[in-house]
């Protein structure tokens, strides 16, 4: 059984910062795309970034370029969302995403993941 767990979510100020993390399991870490995504009250679901289990590239949407960092540790099945300058425009659901095969130029397709996890707020005040 496939799952994904997002943790770290939580509420700062503006300026600040947050790490988010992602542990797959029931899912051989190799050969895939993970990515984070989210969703704010009454808004379409938004791929933030991305990255590939085999090489070293990264995806950004162009609003957190700059300001947010996703990495990951194979050895621990783990993906990272770091997140500094924090902006209330941030507010959003948080989930992470999964899918076999690397990430391409449609990396923040959302219907390109067949694996979700259950999502972790993130709220940044002015």
């Amino acid at each position: 059984q496939v799952q994904l767990v997002e943790s770290g979510g939580g509420s700062v100020q503006a300026g600040g910062s947050l790490r988010l993390s992602c542990v797959a399991s029931g899912l051989r870490f190799s050969f895939k795309c993970m990515a984070w995504f989210r969703q704010a009250p009454g808004t379409e679901r938004e791929g933030v970034a991305a990255i590939y289990s085999r090489d070293s590239i990264t995806y950004y949407v162009d609003s957190v370029k700059g300001r947010f960092a996703v990495s990951r540790d194979n050895a621990q099945d783990t993906v990272y969302l770091q997140m500094n300058s924090l902006k209330p425009e941030d507010t959003a659901m948080y989930y992470c995403a999964a899918t076999l095969g690397q990430c391409g130029e449609n990396w923040s397709a959302d219907n390109r993941y067949k694996y979700w996890g259950q999502g972790t707020q993130v709220t940044v005040s002015s």
